[in-house]
């Protein structure tokens, strides 16, 4: 925007001389000039001959016509353009220099070079043409041309006597280089010095209000094209058009477009541009509907901006076919870029990358935009190595550098699928290139690292930063956010309010995810009410956000609250917000109960994201009916087709334990992708089908990653299957996952397992980054061997190294304590966790107490330890202690404990076979036999165990 001086000179320039002109209008071959002069003088009517137009870089948007089509013959551009000047001729003076002069001026515009414009210049000096106006105005033009604006606007100075063209290259000069105040002010000082303009002068001028929105200045040049009589100009109603749609006044411009009596084709694509520039892609379809009801023939721009605005509504039919409709029509897509462009994007967006590739194959001529379109699209269908080999392709092989926009366009991707070596090589390149001082590419280089967890160097690029704008703000807050950095996104938030005075959305947006635990409830609160002060508040995309952070916080009244305050105005976006903030953070039945709800009051139809959320909920809690009847609900509503809910139902099924149907959701999906096959791998290693597992393994149709490895690793351990683990290890090497701390963890719990502990060692002592499974790994290891020394050196080692310890940490501390007999070390573990760390006491810790309670002979004290509980013991517990009075052969004890379990689980069998057994071994048979006939009635078995050894044939 301009500062208050060059928005007030334009306005009080123009308005003086409406006060203090007359106007005049007279046609020269053909060409409308216009003339003033003030009242005061003594000749305030004159005519002369017609301004000619000087041909103006306009950029794509503001204007179809090129700076060639605008000057006419390639050879004799330039002497063309001024022969037929003759309002000139009697501003310069007589020059018998050498046309050829005009030749090379030609060929130094289309191919610059920072050292031509200097030599073009002292070239014309020689041959004494600067006094001639045409030859004035070429070196300005090159100047400009060549980047050196200043050198520019020294030799305008320089010329004493300049005509109306002359003025418009300088004013073209300054446009080209984004100095648009600079525009104006020359606008200002011609009117002032020449007392005359032309349209061409206009149309510069309102190109450079245009690009930089200046709505009220913009209104001022129109309201002066109209007292001036040049709206005629169809170029320059064009220009009107595209400034108001710029300036965001859709309407305005709509309405102006409706005044232009003679249109042409570059005026029908001003107002579909426009609209969909301003947000209003089914606007821009409906113009290009009326364009073609007139007759108007549509050119590859309307046509590529109305397949655009097809892809941006998801209107695939209509797409498909204006593409066939062109073709129809004879139009060659293949020879036009912009149509093809347009295309590849529009059917990557519709998922069919064939047809987008044999576009992009099938052209004549590609240009950047054209390996951009295709590079997106690869992405957008999920084939990144596809899309890495087009960028390789486009730059070694038909020799296109890369340019911002592939940057731009490959780096969000890199962040999103956590691509740190192919982010990394790009930043390489933008170094490289000079690319990196660019504003939006520091940008979305922090996006990547911050988002790839590497968060110092986003933070030192964030640092590193001289200018930074909002977005650079917003980046680095919500990479914090998201990386667990509350406090840090909180830190720089509030450094964030005291340096800028301008916000949006986007900041809201960025610092709610950091409130993701109670004690950061507080100032959840008070981001809300800065919200609700700074407008952000009314705005769906905030109140959304607003509920996550509650959830996140553990406040669901307050969500809920926020929810009801909007339910007349609430999305299906917001009810998905409440639905998978409650299934993330384990409020499963909140989530059901919600989603109830929604299917009562609301009239938003349910998507996949809400279908995802409950069948995970149902799935955590058990719930395999309800399941089976949401499954019912996406097959009726065709939302089964969608990869994510065949994810989730095989998840939920193989939560569910019933791997039947986890298998048949799996082989009933379509276009499956590597993480179904993980889901079902997973499900079945879960129920220990660890044999299915392997052997769907084999015919596995993608490249496994880190989490099928750490899978089918899992499903090893269970079978003891050696030989199998050691194959999948070397094939973990050959795809360079040796280094990931997942799979090391796995790779050390299968040998561990499998009696090879001295393997495990040398896997976990390998592991650069050792994750928290991977230390709980080894401590369970030593704890199986019967280490208990070394389990607990490890674990303090673990906690010296930074490393904060989980409830596993702690379960499988105090399991090797009990393998190991190490009793008292066990209990002080126990009270550690709780009263250091401030976990909450498991379950399963209570069971390991309990289990080496009872192995050490101290049955008494286990009983005690279990009736003194805070809770309601878990039968899990009860059972332990049942298990020690059997290992103990305390009978009485034993009866007492499974008289309490019978109440509490009647049909688990396994503990009537344990108190059989039990009196078994006392010799007492009548009772024995008694249980025994308990055991037929129920007609319950046991389950059957088995044991395998890998003898490395298998």
């Amino acid at each position: 925007m301009f500062n208050s001086k060059f928005q007030t000179q334009i306005s009080s320039s123009i308005s003086v001389f409406h006060r203090s002109c007359s106007f005049t209008q007279t046609h020269n071959s053909g060409i409308r000039i216009y003339r003033f002069s003030r009242c005061f003088s003594a000749n305030p009517l004159r005519e002369s001959g017609g301004y000619g137009v000087l041909p103006v870089k306009i950029p794509p948007f503001l204007s179809t016509t090129s700076f060639r089509n605008a000057a006419g013959d390639h050879e004799s551009h330039v002497r063309h353009l001024f022969d037929n000047m003759p309002q000139r001729r009697h501003l310069q003076c007589e020059w018998n220099g050498s046309w050829d002069l005009f030749k090379i001026f030609q060929y130094v515009k289309e191919e610059t070079t920072k050292t031509s414009a200097g030599i073009v210049h002292a070239l014309a000096l020689k041959q004494g043409g600067l006094l001639n106006l045409r030859v004035a105005t070429s070196i300005v033009t090159v100047y400009s041309r060549c980047g050196k604006l200043e050198a520019a606007l020294d030799f305008f100075k320089e010329v004493l006597i300049k005509d109306v063209v002359f003025w418009n290259a300088m004013m073209s000069a300054c446009a080209e280089n984004k100095r648009f105040g600079s525009t104006v002010g020359l606008f200002c000082e011609m009117v002032k010095e020449e007392n005359a303009f032309d349209s061409t002068s206009l149309l510069i001028l309102i190109s450079a209000l245009s690009n930089s929105k200046s709505l009220l200045q913009g209104e001022v040049v129109h309201g002066l094209s109209v007292k001036a009589g040049m709206l005629s100009d169809i170029k320059l109603s064009n220009a009107v058009i595209n400034m108001y749609a710029k300036c965001g006044e859709l309407r305005s411009s709509a309405r102006f477009f409706r005044g232009v009596e003679c249109k042409d084709s570059d005026t029908w694509n001003s107002i579909i541009n426009a609209c969909f520039f301003n947000g209003c892609p089914e606007k821009s379809l409906w113009y290009f509907r009326w364009m073609t009801r007139c007759n108007y023939q549509a050119d590859d721009m309307s046509i590529s901006c109305s397949i655009a605005a097809c892809s941006a509504l998801q209107a695939f039919d209509i797409g498909v076919s204006i593409h066939g409709w062109s073709i129809k029509s004879g139009y060659a897509i293949e020879n036009t870029i912009s149509v093809a462009n347009s295309l590849i994007s529009f059917y990557s967006h519709l998922r069919d990358i064939n047809s987008a590739t044999s576009i992009f194959r099938a052209m004549e001529i590609k240009n950047d935009v054209s390996w951009n379109a295709i590079i997106k699209g690869y992405f957008i269908n999920g084939e990144s190595a596809m899309a890495f080999s087009c960028l390789r392709n486009m730059q070694f092989v038909a020799s296109i550098q890369p340019n911002l926009a592939t940057v731009l366009t490959t780096l969000p991707i890199c962040a999103e699928l956590s691509l740190v070596k192919e982010g990394k090589a790009i930043h390489g390149f933008t170094i490289r290139m000079q690319m990196c001082q660019d504003l939006s590419v520091r940008n979305s280089l922090t996006n990547m690292y911050s988002k790839c967890n590497l968060v110092k160097e986003a933070e030192y690029l964030f640092l590193t930063t001289p200018n930074k704008d909002l977005i650079s703000w917003n980046t680095m807050v919500f990479g914090y956010a998201q990386s667990g950095m509350s406090l840090d996104a909180i830190r720089l938030f509030n450094k964030l309010l005291h340096c800028n005075s301008a916000y949006s959305l986007a900041t809201l947006l960025a610092i709610t995810p950091a409130c993701d635990s109670p004690d950061l409830y507080q100032f959840g609160k008070s981001v809300h009410g800065w919200s609700i002060k700074s407008g952000f508040s009314q705005k769906l995309f905030g109140l959304n956000s607003l509920m996550h952070m509650y959830i996140s916080c553990g406040s669901l009244s307050d969500a809920f609250t926020l929810l009801n305050s909007i339910s007349t105005s609430a999305d299906v976006t917001s009810w998905n917000t409440i639905l998978s903030g409650c299934t993330q953070k384990g409020y499963f039945m909140e989530a059901l109960r919600c989603f109830d709800f929604t299917r009562k009051t609301s009239k938003e139809p349910c998507d996949s994201v809400t279908i995802t959320s409950v069948l995970s909920a149902c799935g955590n809690l058990g719930l395999g009916d309800q399941g089976k009847v949401v499954h019912g609900l996406a097959f009726k509503t065709g939302i089964v087709v969608d990869i994510h809910v065949q994810n989730t139902l095989v998840t939920m099924y193989g939560r569910l334990g019933d791997t039947e149907n986890a298998t048949l959701a799996f082989n009933s999906g379509h276009d499956g992708n590597l993480c179904s096959w993980n889901c079902v791998l997973s499900a079945l290693s879960q129920n220990e089908d660890a044999k299915k597992a392997l052997e769907l393994f084999r015919f596995l149709e993608f490249e496994p990653n880190e989490t099928t490895f750490s899978t089918i690793l899992s499903a090893c351990t269970q079978l003891g299957a050696i030989t199998l683990g050691k194959q999948i290890h070397g094939q973990v090497f050959r795809l360079c996952f040796e280094r990931n701390s997942f799979i090391s963890a796995a790779l050390v719990d299968m040998y561990s397992n499998s009696g090879r502990l001295d393997i495990a060692e040398k896997v976990f002592g390998n592991t650069p980054d050792k994750s928290v499974s991977a230390w709980n790994s080894l401590i369970s290891a030593y704890g199986f061997h019967s280490y208990g020394k070394k389990a607990i050196e490890t674990f303090e080692e673990m906690t010296r190294s930074g490393i904060h310890p989980t409830n596993s940490s702690f379960t499988s501390l105090i399991s090797s304590c009990s393998h190991a007999g190490l009793v008292d070390t066990g209990l002080l573990y126990y009270d550690i966790m709780f009263k250091k760390y401030k976990m909450h006491r498991a379950v399963e810790h209570q069971v390991c107490i309990v289990h080496m309670l009872g192995r050490s002979g101290r049955l008494r004290e286990a009983r005690e330890f279990v009736e003194n509980l805070a809770d309601e013991p878990d039968p899990g517990v009860w059972g332990a202690l049942l298990s020690s009075c059997s290992l103990n052969g305390d009978l009485e004890m034993g009866r007492e404990v499974a008289e309490i379990l019978f109440k509490l689980e009647p049909e688990n069998v396994s503990y009537y076979v344990t108190l059989c057994n039990m009196y078994v071994a006392a010799g007492r048979w009548e009772e024995a036999v008694g249980i025994r006939n308990v055991i037929q009635s129920k007609k319950d078995k046991k389950q059957v165990g088995c044991s395998v050894i890998d003898t490395g044939s298998i």
